[in-house]
């Protein structure tokens, strides 16, 4: 089966594309929106003096300040009005997620459809912003504990930092919302690939720069691509990855007439929880490096240092413990956003069975099953894909943008974006042939 770029690629050309307007007025909108939130990653809070903030933040840029400043387009480094980002609300909706598994009433709003999803959604945003509150709270408390970066630190700061920052978190959520109701392609991912793409064109000319300087031998800066190449290339094939269920549907009467019962497919990706796992379990082994950076290592008890020594960055617990938080988070997250039972349940309603498998529980234990084995074989290609980064990170000192996180988000924002420009392609031509098809139609009749 050709993917949506092979398949973008042969129906692609200057004919088709010229006459789907409303395709072209999508894209335009998405990039002139993803340019407004680059401008925005360069307008600095009130108050701060980004030259001190700029060389204390050079100093913590290894921990989870440098995975956030990823994120967020390169506004943590400048502490813009974007710094916090999109982050808030990718959080809030994780939190919702979890309590519409636990909350029955929640589990009833997801079932009502469109009426339901708009509840949740007002939710999400309540969540967003308690959550960007507080963030930003606690970034203008530690912006003050800091020397000489706030001017006039108080509670003025304090309250100004916290509405620009909110503000800028709010205002990504809407324009996400906005990319992805008139644009092209998911919009809140949009906004996470646009920040980490503009970031590495300066990752590759650092690299260059190093093999330049002789930091890095050309042999092994060919490997670097040729290895970028090929794990792209593997993301690619697992992302499309898929196990289908055959569903069978009974033979049905309608008056005189028997109709043949018809067969769909159930299918189920090979790696379900997408990138989740491999954020959380970044965010949480760089913590502790990040909360040492900046308390006084002075101050700090033999076992704290020897903890955070540890995790650093290609240590052999930092990469045990970074396997095995993926492998966790796969599971749990896969077992939030895919119900067997609730799957199960529809098919028997509508009438539908996998042959050989009684509808009902059976079926959901059976679905269960494949779906535990099939989300094993996606812990073990998300682990190598974030491992191997890692693992030439440390040996080599290859910039953090190149890590596993930022190839996951950038092939699987393409591939989603790719798949809708072939979706609106396909419409405008198959529009095309309705509107021939009428007047041959109208020319006969005359």
């Amino acid at each position: 089966m050709a993917s949506a770029a092979e398949q973008l690629a042969s129906n692609l050309n200057f004919s088709t594309f010229s006459k789907a307007t409303d395709l072209k007025k999508r894209l335009w909108f998405t990039l002139g929106a993803l340019l407004v939130y680059r401008l925005g990653t360069y307008i600095p809070l009130p108050g701060l003096n980004p030259d001190a903030f700029a060389q204390a933040f050079r100093g913590q840029s290894g921990g989870i300040l440098g995975l956030f400043n990823m994120f967020s387009g390169g506004a943590v480094e400048r502490m813009a009005i974007f710094a916090l980002g999109i982050m808030p609300y990718i959080s809030a909706s994780i939190i919702v997620q979890l309590m519409t598994s636990v909350i029955p009433a929640l589990e009833q709003l997801k079932k009502e459809g469109e009426q339901g999803r708009k509840i949740i959604n007002q939710y999400t945003r309540y969540g967003t912003v308690l959550l960007g509150t507080v963030q930003a709270y606690a970034i203008s408390v530690g912006l003050e504990s800091g020397n000489g970066l706030v001017a006039d630190p108080g509670w003025f700061f304090r309250v100004s930092t916290v509405i620009s920052l909110l503000g800028g978190t709010m205002f990504l959520m809407w324009l996400g919302e906005q990319i992805t109701s008139r644009g092209i392609g998911n919009g809140i991912s949009l906004i996470i690939f646009a920040g980490i793409v503009a970031h590495l064109p300066t990752a590759l000319a650092g690299t260059l720069e190093l093999g330049r300087t002789g930091a890095l031998s050309t042999p092994l800066i060919l490997f670097l691509i040729v290895m970028i190449v090929a794990v792209i290339a593997l993301i690619v094939f697992v992302e499309r990855a898929q196990r289908r269920l055959l569903i069978q549907y009974p033979k049905r009467q309608v008056g005189n007439r028997m109709y043949q019962g018809d067969t769909s497919h159930l299918p189920l990706k090979l790696n379900t929880a997408g990138v989740i796992p491999a954020i959380f379990a970044s965010s949480l082994l760089l913590l502790p490096a990040t909360l040492a950076g900046f308390a006084n290592s002075a101050n700090m008890p033999a076992w704290a240092t020897a903890i955070v020594s540890a995790l650093g960055h290609g240590k052999p617990l930092y990469m045990a413990l970074y396997a095995a938080m993926i492998a966790f988070f796969a599971f749990f997250y896969t077992a939030i956003v895919f119900n067997p039972k609730e799957t199960a349940d529809n098919l028997k309603k509508h009438g539908g069975f996998i042959l050989g498998i009684r509808p009902g529980e059976r079926t959901a234990e059976y679905i269960d099953y494949v779906l535990t084995r099939i989300t094993v074989l996606g812990a073990i290609y998300l682990i190598f894909v974030c491992i191997l980064p890692e693992f030439l990170i440390a040996q080599t000192g290859v910039p953090f943008y190149l890590g596993g996180t930022s190839l996951l988000i950038v092939v699987s924002v393409t591939l989603d974006t790719v798949a809708q420009i072939q979706g609106h392609l396909i419409a405008q031509q198959y529009e095309g042939l309705i509107r021939k098809s009428k007047l041959r139609g109208g020319k006969r009749g005359r």
